[in-house]
């Protein structure tokens, strides 16, 4: 495929020629689904994995973008969403009748495992999010990257998740230097880290701050992995007076400011939502000029 660039989405550049093959399979006699869709998309133009299989995820994402922006109309979804289930709390999320951990000693080196979408290791990560985070569970939103962190012997300790970044949020974008189109633009690079739950019971100096250096080395090859785009800042958001973040700051977290009590896709009516500090942390040191190029 050839042509000069259309459209960017997640990092990825679409040429002329590659919207026009999309919008070719969506008019073409024999309907297809969307999923359907990104995977002969993605074979048709070798958008391929490092492992070589297809990108089809990250393509159905892009499309949905696409499709909301109006440069494509995908056909209607063929599955029908159905209310999830509540989540049930079972004995494996009980806390441990042995004493916990107090030191670091005792629970390095910590192995983080990559939560994967209807497995045990997901389900279980929901649980503990619902059961023990203030927040309670709630799907990630765009594409996610979900770790359990477990000790040296196996048993849990933590639980992270990242997601995508928050659309417009004024202290991050002043913090940055972005305009408008330059946040269109890079917003793939920024994650969020919605969910960070250390279990209850599990009290040990410095864990959390141990905990967010080593995600901060590991994420951007899983998220580049996974999506082909290489995160270099990471936010969260600390709610007040609930929370100081304590944690994020001895990780070298820095606080741009507060949000103005609305939820993060709320633009219009302005629901009261509790105030939270905004913290940034860059994976890399050339974050601010790859975020404004």
């Amino acid at each position: 495929m050839t042509g000069a660039v259309e459209c960017r989405y997640y990092g990825r550049d679409f040429t002329e020629d590659e919207m026009a093959l999309l919008r070719a399979l969506i008019a073409g006699p024999a309907p297809l689904s969307r999923r359907a869709l990104s995977i002969e998309f993605c074979r048709r133009v070798g958008w391929l994995k490092p492992d070589g299989g297809l990108k089809d995820m990250m393509a159905r994402v892009a499309m949905l973008a696409m499709h909301k922006d109006g440069l494509i109309e995908l056909p209607p979804p063929r599955v029908r969403k159905h209310r999830p289930r509540p989540i049930q709390f079972g004995p494996d999320t009980e806390p441990p009748l042995f004493p916990a951990p107090t030191a670091l000693d005792e629970v390095r080196p910590l192995d983080f495992r990559t939560v994967v979408h209807s497995t045990r290791e997901g389900r279980l990560w929901n649980e503990f999010v619902a059961r023990y985070h203030y927040l309670g569970h709630k799907t990630l939103v765009g594409a996610q990257m979900r770790y359990a962190v477990h000790d040296r012997n196996g048993w849990p300790v933590a639980m992270l998740g990242f997601s995508t970044a928050a659309w417009k949020l004024a202290p991050r974008d002043k913090f940055i230097g972005w305009t408008p189109e330059m946040r269109e633009k890079n917003l793939p690079l920024v994650v969020d880290n919605p969910r960070f739950l250390i279990l209850p019971w599990i009290e040990i100096p410095n864990l959390g701050s141990h905990i967010l250096a080593i995600v901060r080395r590991r994420l951007p090859t899983d998220w580049t992995e996974r999506y082909g785009t290489t995160p270099v800042l990471i936010e969260t958001f600390v709610e007040t007076p609930r929370y100081t973040g304590a944690v994020y700051r001895a990780s070298g977290w820095t606080r741009v400011g507060t949000t103005q009590g609305r939820g993060r896709y709320d633009r219009h009516t302005k629901r009261a939502q509790p105030k939270k500090d905004i913290w940034l942390r860059p994976l890399r040191k050339d974050w601010q000029r790859t975020l404004n190029r």
